[in-house]
Protein backbone atom coordinates (compact mmCIF):
# COMPACT_ATOMS: atom_id res chain seq x y z
CA UNK A 1 0.00 0.00 0.00
CA UNK A 2 1.52 3.44 -1.09
CA UNK A 3 1.33 5.97 2.03
CA UNK A 4 -0.81 8.70 1.84
CA UNK A 5 -0.06 12.09 1.38
CA UNK A 6 -0.36 14.51 4.45
CA UNK A 7 -3.52 16.12 3.89
CA UNK A 8 -4.21 19.67 3.92
CA UNK A 9 -7.91 19.84 2.49
CA UNK A 10 -9.52 18.93 -0.52
CA UNK A 11 -10.15 15.71 -1.65
CA UNK A 12 -9.37 13.23 1.09
CA UNK A 13 -6.83 9.85 -0.14
CA UNK A 14 -8.32 6.71 -0.56
CA UNK A 15 -8.88 5.24 3.15
CA UNK A 16 -11.02 8.55 4.03
CA UNK A 17 -14.59 7.58 4.05
CA UNK A 18 -18.43 8.81 4.80
CA UNK A 19 -21.60 7.27 6.38
CA UNK A 20 -23.34 5.14 5.78
CA UNK A 21 -20.52 2.36 5.63
CA UNK A 22 -19.80 0.60 2.30
CA UNK A 23 -19.04 -2.32 1.56
CA UNK A 24 -15.23 -0.56 0.17
CA UNK A 25 -15.07 0.63 3.52
CA UNK A 26 -15.35 -2.35 5.02
CA UNK A 27 -13.15 -4.20 2.46
CA UNK A 28 -10.23 -1.20 2.87
CA UNK A 29 -10.79 -2.10 7.25
CA UNK A 30 -10.24 -5.21 6.55
CA UNK A 31 -7.15 -4.86 4.48
CA UNK A 32 -5.63 -2.40 6.49
CA UNK A 33 -6.75 -2.48 9.99
CA UNK A 34 -7.97 1.06 10.09
CA UNK A 35 -10.89 3.48 8.27
CA UNK A 36 -11.81 6.98 8.70
CA UNK A 37 -15.31 8.65 8.90
CA UNK A 38 -15.38 12.02 8.01
CA UNK A 39 -17.94 13.98 9.58
CA UNK A 40 -18.95 11.30 12.03
CA UNK A 41 -19.79 14.12 14.71
CA UNK A 42 -21.24 17.41 14.49
CA UNK A 43 -19.40 20.62 15.72
CA UNK A 44 -21.84 20.98 18.25
CA UNK A 45 -21.55 17.51 19.79
CA UNK A 46 -17.68 18.06 20.13
CA UNK A 47 -18.34 21.43 21.41
CA UNK A 48 -19.78 19.65 24.25
CA UNK A 49 -17.45 17.02 25.03
CA UNK A 50 -14.56 19.99 24.87
CA UNK A 51 -17.08 21.70 27.73
CA UNK A 52 -17.24 18.63 29.74
CA UNK A 53 -13.60 17.86 29.51
CA UNK A 54 -13.04 21.42 30.67
CA UNK A 55 -15.43 20.76 33.65
CA UNK A 56 -13.47 17.41 34.69
CA UNK A 57 -10.22 19.44 34.97
CA UNK A 58 -11.40 22.15 36.40
CA UNK A 59 -12.43 20.36 39.39
CA UNK A 60 -16.61 20.55 38.53
CA UNK A 61 -17.41 17.59 39.04
CA UNK A 62 -16.03 17.25 41.99
CA UNK A 63 -12.79 15.90 43.54
CA UNK A 64 -11.36 13.32 40.69
CA UNK A 65 -8.14 11.05 41.51
CA UNK A 66 -5.24 12.23 39.87
CA UNK A 67 -5.70 15.96 40.32
CA UNK A 68 -6.28 18.91 42.27
CA UNK A 69 -7.79 21.92 41.11
CA UNK A 70 -5.81 24.93 40.99
CA UNK A 71 -7.61 28.45 42.18
CA UNK A 72 -7.44 31.37 39.54
CA UNK A 73 -6.06 29.17 36.98
CA UNK A 74 -7.95 29.88 33.06
CA UNK A 75 -9.62 26.64 31.51
CA UNK A 76 -6.36 26.25 29.05
CA UNK A 77 -4.35 26.11 32.39
CA UNK A 78 -6.78 23.25 33.72
CA UNK A 79 -6.42 21.38 30.24
CA UNK A 80 -2.63 21.88 29.70
CA UNK A 81 -1.81 20.37 32.95
CA UNK A 82 -3.52 17.16 32.16
CA UNK A 83 -2.74 14.79 29.87
CA UNK A 84 -5.33 11.72 29.81
CA UNK A 85 -8.88 11.84 31.39
CA UNK A 86 -10.09 8.47 31.94
CA UNK A 87 -13.21 6.77 31.30
CA UNK A 88 -14.74 10.34 31.60
CA UNK A 89 -17.93 8.37 30.92
CA UNK A 90 -17.98 7.52 34.14
CA UNK A 91 -18.89 10.90 35.58
CA UNK A 92 -20.57 12.58 32.21
CA UNK A 93 -23.53 11.67 30.40
CA UNK A 94 -22.80 13.33 26.98
CA UNK A 95 -19.69 11.30 27.21
CA UNK A 96 -21.78 8.09 27.85
CA UNK A 97 -24.00 9.44 25.09
CA UNK A 98 -20.81 9.92 23.06
CA UNK A 99 -20.20 6.25 23.51
CA UNK A 100 -23.09 4.36 22.44
CA UNK A 101 -23.80 7.24 19.59
CA UNK A 102 -25.49 5.48 16.69
CA UNK A 103 -22.65 5.99 14.19
CA UNK A 104 -20.25 4.47 15.92
CA UNK A 105 -23.03 1.34 15.81
CA UNK A 106 -23.66 2.19 12.37
CA UNK A 107 -19.62 1.31 11.97
CA UNK A 108 -19.02 -1.59 14.14
CA UNK A 109 -22.11 -3.67 13.53
CA UNK A 110 -20.49 -3.88 10.45
CA UNK A 111 -17.15 -4.40 11.18
CA UNK A 112 -17.73 -6.57 14.77
CA UNK A 113 -21.22 -7.96 14.19
CA UNK A 114 -23.85 -7.27 15.64
CA UNK A 115 -24.03 -7.27 19.33
CA UNK A 116 -21.45 -5.04 20.86
CA UNK A 117 -20.32 -3.95 24.10
CA UNK A 118 -17.88 -1.12 25.04
CA UNK A 119 -15.34 -1.31 27.91
CA UNK A 120 -13.90 1.71 28.13
CA UNK A 121 -13.45 5.46 27.29
CA UNK A 122 -10.54 7.84 27.53
CA UNK A 123 -10.18 11.31 26.58
CA UNK A 124 -6.65 12.42 25.19
CA UNK A 125 -5.61 16.48 25.89
CA UNK A 126 -2.23 16.35 24.24
CA UNK A 127 -1.01 20.20 25.22
CA UNK A 128 1.74 21.58 23.21
CA UNK A 129 4.81 19.97 24.19
CA UNK A 130 3.23 16.89 25.67
CA UNK A 131 4.58 13.03 24.78
CA UNK A 132 3.20 10.87 22.25
CA UNK A 133 2.71 7.07 22.42
CA UNK A 134 5.12 4.51 21.25
CA UNK A 135 4.42 1.61 19.07
CA UNK A 136 1.76 -0.86 20.63
CA UNK A 137 -1.45 -2.86 20.01
CA UNK A 138 -4.45 -2.39 22.17
CA UNK A 139 -4.82 -6.12 22.93
CA UNK A 140 -2.11 -5.90 24.80
CA UNK A 141 -3.84 -4.45 27.23
CA UNK A 142 -7.29 -5.09 26.65
CA UNK A 143 -7.40 -8.72 25.82
CA UNK A 144 -10.15 -10.21 24.18
CA UNK A 145 -10.80 -14.06 23.55
CA UNK A 146 -12.03 -13.45 19.67
CA UNK A 147 -9.43 -10.49 18.14
CA UNK A 148 -12.52 -7.93 18.40
CA UNK A 149 -10.72 -5.43 20.20
CA UNK A 150 -11.71 -2.06 18.44
CA UNK A 151 -10.99 1.57 18.83
CA UNK A 152 -12.67 4.24 17.94
CA UNK A 153 -10.82 7.66 18.10
CA UNK A 154 -12.59 11.03 17.32
CA UNK A 155 -10.90 13.70 16.87
CA UNK A 156 -11.33 17.32 19.27
CA UNK A 157 -9.25 18.96 17.32
CA UNK A 158 -7.79 18.72 13.75
CA UNK A 159 -4.95 16.09 13.87
CA UNK A 160 -2.19 16.74 12.14
CA UNK A 161 1.84 15.67 11.82
CA UNK A 162 3.03 19.12 14.10
CA UNK A 163 0.49 18.48 16.69
CA UNK A 164 0.83 14.60 16.82
CA UNK A 165 -1.61 12.93 15.02
CA UNK A 166 -1.91 8.64 15.11
CA UNK A 167 0.39 7.08 13.10
CA UNK A 168 -0.12 3.64 12.07
CA UNK A 169 0.70 0.28 10.25
CA UNK A 170 -1.25 -0.75 7.31
CA UNK A 171 -1.75 -4.57 7.23
CA UNK A 172 0.07 -4.90 11.08
CA UNK A 173 -3.14 -6.92 12.28
CA UNK A 174 -3.47 -9.14 10.11
CA UNK A 175 -1.29 -11.59 11.25
CA UNK A 176 -2.84 -11.51 14.58
CA UNK A 177 0.67 -12.10 16.44
CA UNK A 178 0.63 -9.77 20.06
CA UNK A 179 4.82 -8.60 19.62
CA UNK A 180 6.77 -8.51 22.91
CA UNK A 181 6.93 -5.09 24.56
CA UNK A 182 10.17 -3.60 26.13
CA UNK A 183 11.44 -0.42 27.95
CA UNK A 184 12.29 2.14 25.71
CA UNK A 185 13.04 5.33 28.18
CA UNK A 186 12.25 7.55 24.63
CA UNK A 187 11.36 10.91 25.96
CA UNK A 188 9.06 11.27 23.01
CA UNK A 189 6.44 8.94 24.53
CA UNK A 190 4.78 9.04 27.40
CA UNK A 191 5.04 5.13 28.50
CA UNK A 192 7.69 2.99 29.61
CA UNK A 193 6.94 -0.06 26.68
CA UNK A 194 7.21 -0.38 23.08
CA UNK A 195 6.28 -3.22 20.91
CA UNK A 196 9.36 -4.87 19.46
CA UNK A 197 10.83 -7.17 17.01
CA UNK A 198 8.44 -7.09 14.80
CA UNK A 199 8.89 -7.56 11.04
CA UNK A 200 8.05 -3.64 10.44
CA UNK A 201 10.19 -0.18 10.03
CA UNK A 202 9.33 3.44 10.84
CA UNK A 203 9.08 4.24 7.58
CA UNK A 204 6.04 1.48 6.93
CA UNK A 205 4.15 4.08 9.00
CA UNK A 206 1.68 6.43 7.40
CA UNK A 207 0.14 9.42 9.18
CA UNK A 208 -3.53 9.94 9.93
CA UNK A 209 -4.13 13.46 9.93
CA UNK A 210 -7.88 13.90 9.91
CA UNK A 211 -10.15 16.93 10.77
CA UNK A 212 -12.28 17.85 13.99
CA UNK A 213 -15.68 15.39 14.41
CA UNK A 214 -13.32 12.70 12.15
CA UNK A 215 -13.96 8.74 13.70
CA UNK A 216 -10.71 6.62 13.29
CA UNK A 217 -11.64 3.14 13.69
CA UNK A 218 -8.40 0.59 14.20
CA UNK A 219 -8.47 -2.69 14.52
CA UNK A 220 -6.80 -3.95 18.67
CA UNK A 221 -3.92 -6.03 16.54
CA UNK A 222 -2.93 -2.77 14.39
CA UNK A 223 0.47 -1.15 15.38
CA UNK A 224 0.22 2.19 15.73
CA UNK A 225 1.99 5.16 17.83
CA UNK A 226 2.12 9.34 18.02
CA UNK A 227 4.41 11.44 18.25
CA UNK A 228 4.47 14.60 20.59
CA UNK A 229 2.75 17.90 20.04
CA UNK A 230 5.18 20.62 18.24
CA UNK A 231 2.41 22.95 17.59
CA UNK A 232 3.45 25.92 19.51
CA UNK A 233 0.06 26.54 21.15
CA UNK A 234 -2.62 24.12 20.23
CA UNK A 235 -3.87 20.91 21.24
CA UNK A 236 -4.37 17.53 20.08
CA UNK A 237 -7.32 16.18 21.85
CA UNK A 238 -9.44 13.14 21.15
CA UNK A 239 -11.76 10.51 22.52
CA UNK A 240 -11.10 7.13 22.41
CA UNK A 241 -13.59 4.56 23.52
CA UNK A 242 -13.17 0.90 23.00
CA UNK A 243 -15.43 -1.84 21.65
CA UNK A 244 -15.71 -5.75 21.41
CA UNK A 245 -18.13 -8.54 20.39
CA UNK A 246 -20.44 -9.34 23.27
CA UNK A 247 -20.11 -12.60 22.45
CA UNK A 248 -16.56 -12.57 23.66
CA UNK A 249 -15.66 -12.50 27.11
CA UNK A 250 -13.59 -9.97 28.45
CA UNK A 251 -10.17 -11.69 30.65
CA UNK A 252 -9.31 -7.94 31.22
CA UNK A 253 -8.05 -8.61 35.00
CA UNK A 254 -6.47 -11.62 36.61
CA UNK A 255 -8.67 -14.44 37.49
CA UNK A 256 -10.50 -14.93 40.71
CA UNK A 257 -9.53 -17.41 43.99
CA UNK A 258 -10.70 -20.69 42.05
CA UNK A 259 -11.86 -19.24 38.28
CA UNK A 260 -10.09 -20.47 35.14
CA UNK A 261 -8.66 -17.80 33.07
CA UNK A 262 -10.37 -19.08 30.31
CA UNK A 263 -13.81 -18.03 31.84
CA UNK A 264 -12.68 -14.44 33.57
CA UNK A 265 -15.03 -12.01 32.02
CA UNK A 266 -14.89 -8.34 33.65
CA UNK A 267 -18.41 -7.53 33.60
CA UNK A 268 -17.77 -2.92 33.39
CA UNK A 269 -19.05 -3.22 30.06
CA UNK A 270 -21.88 -1.37 28.82
CA UNK A 271 -24.18 -2.25 24.87
CA UNK A 272 -23.37 -0.05 21.93
CA UNK A 273 -25.86 -2.87 19.83
CA UNK A 274 -27.93 -5.73 19.94
CA UNK A 275 -27.74 -8.56 22.91
CA UNK A 276 -25.32 -9.24 25.50
CA UNK A 277 -25.44 -13.06 25.72
CA UNK A 278 -23.92 -12.93 29.17
CA UNK A 279 -26.70 -10.42 30.89
CA UNK A 280 -27.53 -12.97 32.96
CA UNK A 281 -24.11 -12.06 35.08
CA UNK A 282 -25.47 -8.49 35.49
CA UNK A 283 -23.16 -5.56 35.46
CA UNK A 284 -20.22 -4.26 38.23
CA UNK A 285 -18.38 -1.25 38.53
CA UNK A 286 -14.73 -1.60 38.46
CA UNK A 287 -13.16 1.16 37.12
CA UNK A 288 -13.63 4.90 37.66
CA UNK A 289 -13.00 8.69 36.41
CA UNK A 290 -9.37 9.20 37.19
CA UNK A 291 -7.03 12.28 35.54
CA UNK A 292 -3.15 11.61 34.30
CA UNK A 293 -1.28 14.98 34.86
CA UNK A 294 2.12 13.46 33.16
CA UNK A 295 3.35 11.01 30.87
CA UNK A 296 4.32 8.09 32.99
CA UNK A 297 2.04 7.58 36.13
CA UNK A 298 -1.18 4.78 34.92
CA UNK A 299 1.00 3.39 31.79
CA UNK A 300 -0.75 0.72 32.09
CA UNK A 301 -4.03 2.17 30.67
CA UNK A 302 -2.67 3.93 28.06
CA UNK A 303 -3.69 3.72 24.23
Amino acid sequence: MKPFDSWSGGEPPSGWFSLPMSQESVDFYDENGFIVIEDCFSAAEVDSYLSEASAICQGRYGPIPGSVPVPGESEHEALARHLCIHMPNKVSTAMQQQSVHPNIADVLTKLIGPNVKCMQSMLFIKASGKPGQAWHQDEAYIPTRDRSLTGCWLALDDATVENGCLWVIPGSHKRGVLWPMKFHADERFDCAHESYRTPYQDEDAVPVEVKTGSLVIFNGYLLHRSLPNRSPEAFRRSLVTHYMSAESLLPWMPPQPGQSMALRDVRDVWMLAGEDPYAWKGTEEIHSVHLRSDGKAGCENWT
